[in-house]
C-alpha cells in the first residue's frame, strides 16, 4: 500500500514537471524511485523509474524536440502517466502494467530517425538506472535481471562511473583520519 502511495505521488509530479518542461524534477523524481525500488526489488518502481528519467532526457535534448512527433509523443507520454495514476488510485495494477507497457510500446510508433535516438534513451537510462540499484548493494546478477540488462552492460557502465563518483564512497584525507583516531583516544 505504501509503495503504491509513493508510486502515485511520483506519477502526480512526473505529470506536472512533463507539463512545464522540468527536466531536473523529472531525475529528481527516477532518483527518489530507484531508492525506493532498491529497498523493495520493485519492478514496477524501477519501470516508473526509467521512463520518468528517460523522458527527462527526451525532453532535454533540443534536437528531439525539432523532431516531427516528439511533442506528441511527449503529450501521449503525460496522458498514459495520468491513466496509470487513475489506474494505481483504484488499485487496478493490470490498467497500471498497461499504460507502463503503452509508454515504451508508444516510442515505435516514432518516425525512424527519432525512434532510434529514443529507444536508445532509453537503453541507456535502464543502464543508469541499473547502476544506481547497484550502488544500493544490490547484487550485479539480481540487478541486470530485475532491469533486463545484461551483466556485461552493467559492468560497463559501472567500471566507467567507479566508485569515487559515489558520494558514500569518498574518503576524507590522511590528516583528517589521523585527526579523528587522535581525538578517539584523548
Amino acid at each position: 500500500m505504501e509503495e503504491r502511495d509513493h508510486l502515485v505521488n511520483v506519477l502526480q509530479q512526473a505529470s506536472e514537471a512533463i507539463k512545464r518542461n522540468d527536466v531536473a524534477k523529472l531525475k529528481e523524481l527516477s532518483d527518489q524511485t530507484i531508492h525506493a525500488a532498491s529497498i523493495h526489488k520493485d519492478t514496477d518502481s524501477i519501470s516508473v523509474a526509467t521512463i520518468i528519467y528517460s523522458i527527462g532526457k527526451v525532453l532535454e535534448r533540443d534536437r528531439f524536440k525539432k523532431v516531427k512527433g516528439c511533442a506528441e509523443f511527449c503529450g501521449n507520454v503525460g496522458r498514459f502517466i495520468e491513466e496509470a495514476v487513475s489506474a494505481l488510485k483504484k488499485g487496478d495494477e493490470v490498467t497500471f502494467k498497461n499504460k507502463l507497457q503503452e509508454i515504451i510500446s508508444s516510442v515505435k510508433k516514432l518516425s525512424p530517425n527519432l525512434r532510434k535516438n529514443v529507444e536508445d534513451v532509453f537503453r541507456k537510462a535502464q543502464i543508469n538506472k541499473a547502476s544506481k540499484i547497484y550502488e544500493h548493494g544490490i547484487s550485479m546478477e539480481n540487478t541486470a535481471n530485475l532491469l533486463g540488462i545484461t551483466m556485461f552492460e552493467l559492468a560497463g557502465y559501472s567500471g566507467q562511473k567507479g566508485t569515487a563518483d559515489v558520494p558514500e564512497a569518498k574518503t576524507v584525507d590522511v590528516k583528517t583520519r589521523i585527526k579523528f583516531a587522535m581525538d578517539m583516544f584523548t
